[in-house]
């Protein structure tokens, strides 16, 4: 440690940038590469862009109320974000039952929508496409985020 340490003192006095450097004292300062949901930034790097068609979804044409419910049960819990799963898994546990066949059809085109658009319109952080507007479904969904009775949530068993 003490060579490393004149060797960087004789480099200096010539003039020279150190060899090994052992510690520096500027700070350097990265942008989080993850940042937290409600962050600007997050909001920012999530955008979904506007001139993209929505999704179409896929036709099951024999498929059965049951089946239905059992795949969009599956699907809201098997997002890809912890908190699109968390929200959508506790909505179709408490909503499903309840739903008609219109209301589950509704329930599957939103969730062939992007997870953090689903998430940020749910909690009225952005404003949801004219599609979307007069959904009553999410509309729903929105109360269900709104926790108001400060519900402890966790996930749903499969």
């Amino acid at each position: 440690m003490l060579q490393a340490l004149q060797r960087c003192s004789r480099a200096s006095r010539r003039g020279l940038p150190p060899a090994n450097r052992l510690f520096t004292t500027s700070v350097q300062r990265r942008a989080d590469p993850w940042p937290l949901p409600h962050t600007p930034e997050h909001l920012e790097s999530t955008k979904s862009p506007t001139d993209v068609p929505p999704p179409t979804p896929l036709a099951r044409p024999n498929e059965t109320i049951e089946t239905m419910r059992a795949r969009l049960i599956y699907q809201s819990r098997k997002r890809g974000t912890l908190e699109s799963d968390l929200l959508l898994s506790t909505f179709a546990r408490d909503q499903l039952d309840k739903m008609s066949e219109a209301e589950m059809k509704e329930f599957d085109k939103l969730l062939d929508e992007p997870d953090w658009d689903i998430y940020y319109w749910s909690t009225g952080k952005r404003t949801p496409p004219e599609r979307w507007a007069s959904s009553e479904i999410l509309k729903k969904l929105a109360v269900h985020a709104r926790n108001e009775g400060k519900v402890v949530r966790s996930m749903p068993a499969l």
